[in-house]
């Protein structure tokens, strides 16, 4: 599916995560803990920690703050000629993690950054793309408003234009999407009609198509799938998780894989203790997407998505990048020390 030896890119906005120490609120003491996150760089990450070439497509302000990030993603291994440097401010959100009777939140200061001004024209797709086999977006920006939007159409469909095939994660951002689109699934649906693989369960189905999916269970989530493979032709397979949360420390999760003759199911994985959810969503793409680069099974493509994405509960901040010998010795099941 994927050439080898040819670079996976992502698109899409590097932020900065601001987030307050567990067990506070905001500035109950003088600390703030800094992560260089976002979606696409996520991926991109985790998969160069892989032994996948990837390289970042996105826009950072010119300074010592967007010097850092782009330093933090060379360290990683993730090809940077494709981050524009311009005047402007960096992208933030703000992380409150829960607690006992209370979810985690976030909190969005993305308006305006260095990436979000550029205009769909700033983008030459023809040269960010050149060497690339793959190209990687979520709906993530597409959410930051027309310009972000118009830039991920323009993007996919220069992918599909060179041969190059795209994948997409719906990343679901309500908060982003209702300060300027009351109507998101007009602007998704040209570009998730450009991707080959999408990342998202019924709900994003839901939302795509209009109509609800009933029952519970595998059912539920085989019917939405083949309804989005039937109303998107370019599709060939639809990934997605099911969580079941247990306690605030605990979550079971089950990864499956659905093609349109096929579909595999993990077992389900006990992930414990969780110390930061954010990010395994980012995580189990690039493990789906490394299994499928390598022509493995449906079942091993999985299981690979759901032990990276189990990984990163254990790790603070957004990125995930486990060596490939980590990842597979995960099994599902805690793992003595390694001596």
């Amino acid at each position: 599916m994927i050439e080898k030896n040819r670079t996976i890119a992502c698109f899409g906005e590097v932020v900065m995560r601001v987030s307050v120490p567990p067990g506070e609120f905001p500035l109950q003491s003088p600390r703030f803990d800094a992560y260089v996150g976002g979606a696409e760089a996520n991926v991109a990450v985790a998969l160069a920690a892989l032994g996948r070439p990837t390289a970042m497509i996105s826009a950072l302000p010119s300074g010592p703050i967007g010097d850092g990030i782009v330093n933090e993603l060379r360290r990683h291994g993730v090809g940077i000629s494709g981050v524009a440097r311009s005047a402007g401010r960096m992208g933030l959100y703000y992380h409150v993690p829960g607690g006992p009777m209370r979810a985690a939140e976030v909190l969005y200061d993305r308006a305006d950054s260095a990436f979000a001004v550029r205009d769909a024209a700033d983008w030459d797709w023809s040269d960010l793309l050149s060497g690339a086999s793959w190209l990687h977006v979520s709906g993530v920006t597409p959410a930051l408003g027309p310009r972000s939007a118009d830039a991920t159409l323009a993007a996919v469909r220069a992918a599909r234009a060179a041969g190059i095939g795209v994948s997409f994660d719906g990343n679901w951002r309500g908060r982003l999407w209702e300060r300027w689109q009351s109507d998101p699934s007009a602007i998704l649906r040209p570009i998730i009609a450009e991707a080959t693989i999408l990342f998202g369960n019924h709900r994003d189905a839901t939302l795509l198509l209009g109509r609800e999916f009933s029952g519970d269970g595998e059912d539920r989530r085989r019917d939405a799938a083949l309804a989005l493979l039937n109303d998107f032709p370019a599709l060939d397979y639809v990934a997605s998780t099911a969580r079941h949360i247990a306690g605030p420390a605990e979550h079971h999760i089950i990864a499956r894989i659905d093609s349109r003759s096929d579909h595999a199911t993990t077992d389900p994985a006990v992930i414990a203790p969780v110390l930061d959810r954010v990010g395994t969503g980012d995580a189990f793409a690039a493990g789906v997407l490394d299994g499928l680069l390598e022509d493995a099974s449906l079942a091993i493509a999985a299981e690979r998505g759901l032990a990276l994405s189990g990984l990163k509960h254990g790790l603070h901040g957004d990125l995930a990048p486990f060596p490939r010998a980590v990842v597979d010795r995960v099994s599902g099941v805690a793992q003595d020390v390694a001596r």
